[in-house]
């Protein structure tokens, strides 16, 4: 990882080179960081088990639905809480299409509010997550020649976690209107996850009495565009590991 304005060796320089007072401020400034990381990952983690009461009231939301699932999505993005339950509650919730676009402005909302985050005001901190991290390292020389493309290949095959992703690509030279624009890649995944919540949602329906009665061919159908879905998913998922591999020189 190149040093770049924030980095931990920035972080000591600044430090020795400072008055005693300043040393002070200093020092506060970088033990504040730290722990409203740390209580920003503590509450993301309470949150997370709250995810299936919070999809529930937003399904009893109305037009108001969407709105408030997007926030809370958002928001679960930058606390660390892991994505995929939100999203298989999205396709339950709203269908298949109305879902996945719904995940999809919420994914990249979250995504952008991390990257921020993670290139103005916790940096160092995120370094140091980071830090011996060869693969990132590659990553990084890779996005310094071609950002855009590497973004979009990152958000396609999932090399690193969705939401570690999101703080780590805060550290390279990626252009915010490249990283916004690769988050395209994140659509796959997105319907294939936003599919499985459908599909459970409907099965849960009908067995619970709630939704009438279909027949075979219906689910026949289901079934068979899930199948569908999950081989375009695996073949593009496939393609973009080989072709970030030949970018990376991994």
């Amino acid at each position: 990882m190149n040093p770049r304005r924030g980095s931990t060796t920035d972080v000591g320089a600044e430090v020795a080179n400072a008055s005693a007072p300043a040393r002070v401020r200093i020092g506060l400034r970088y033990v504040g960081i730290a722990a409203a990381a740390l209580a920003l990952i503590a509450l993301g983690r309470l949150a997370g088990d709250r995810v299936p009461v919070f999809a529930a009231w937003v399904a009893e939301l109305g037009w108001w639905g969407p709105t408030v699932f997007i926030a809370g999505y958002a928001f679960a993005t930058v606390a660390f809480v892991p994505g995929s339950l939100l999203t298989l509650a999205a396709g339950a919730i709203f269908g298949v299409l109305h879902g996945t676009v719904i995940v999809f402005v919420a994914a990249s909302t979250g995504a952008a509010l991390a990257f921020g985050i993670s290139r103005y005001l916790a940096r160092a901190a995120i370094e140091r997550r980071l830090a011996g991290n060869e693969r990132f390292a590659a990553i990084d020389r890779a996005i310094e020649r071609d950002g855009r493309k590497i973004v979009l290949l990152l958000r396609l095959s999932p090399v690193f976690p969705f939401n570690l992703l999101n703080y780590a690509l805060g550290l390279t030279k990626v252009r915010f209107g490249d990283y916004l624009i690769a988050c395209i890649g994140m659509l796959p995944g997105s319907l294939l996850y936003v599919y499985y919540g459908a599909l459970a949602g409907e099965v849960a329906a009908l067995a619970g009495g709630e939704a009438p009665e279909k027949g075979a061919g219906y689910f026949a159908l289901l079934a068979v565009g899930l199948v569908a879905t999950i081989a375009v998913t695996t073949v593009v998922t496939r393609s973009a590991r080989r072709a970030l591999d030949e970018a990376t020189g991994a």
